[in-house]
């Protein structure tokens, strides 16, 4: 959503002042509206989505911890590994991207205390073992190049 206008000052002027709603708004389209409520009905009625999910999410985990990787525990969809330092957060986070494909956002502080940033990974239903494997085998050779410490 966004947009851009290209036109005489004077049409811009009276775009803003008679369209506010139309330039200033933050209600999202018809149509985005639209295939969310699709979504919504769809996932009351399925929930192989969700289930999809939460397997992804536990073979992510054990993959993480059969490596040594330092995944914390939770119960959710979320897979967050433990980094414990900002600036290799985001260097990890960089090399996944720049070198493997993969983004991943680093969570640092406020959202987390200082010292324990983390890598935060949600695996899909459609994420499969291969390319959960693809990401774990990089993950332990970018852990061995910083020299960063595996789990115990």
């Amino acid at each position: 959503m966004g947009g851009y206008i290209a036109a005489d000052k004077v049409i811009v002027d009276v775009i803003r002042s008679y369209a506010p709603g139309f330039i200033f708004t933050t209600s999202l389209s018809p149509v985005l509206v639209a295939g969310v409520l699709a979504s919504v009905r769809h996932l009351k009625q399925s929930s192989i989505e969700r289930e999809g999910q939460q397997a992804a999410a536990a073979t992510l985990k054990a993959m993480f911890r059969d490596a040594g990787l330092p995944v914390m525990p939770t119960t959710t969809h979320i897979v967050p590994l433990m980094v414990g330092d900002p600036v290799k957060a985001k260097r990890i986070s960089d090399i996944l991207l720049a070198e493997y494909g993969v983004y991943v956002q680093p969570i640092n502080f406020p959202t987390v205390p200082r010292g324990t940033e983390r890598l935060r990974f949600t695996p899909g239903p459609t994420h499969s073992p291969e390319m959960m494997r693809e990401l774990t085998d990089a993950l332990v050779e970018i852990w061995d190049r910083l020299e960063l410490r595996l789990a115990a």
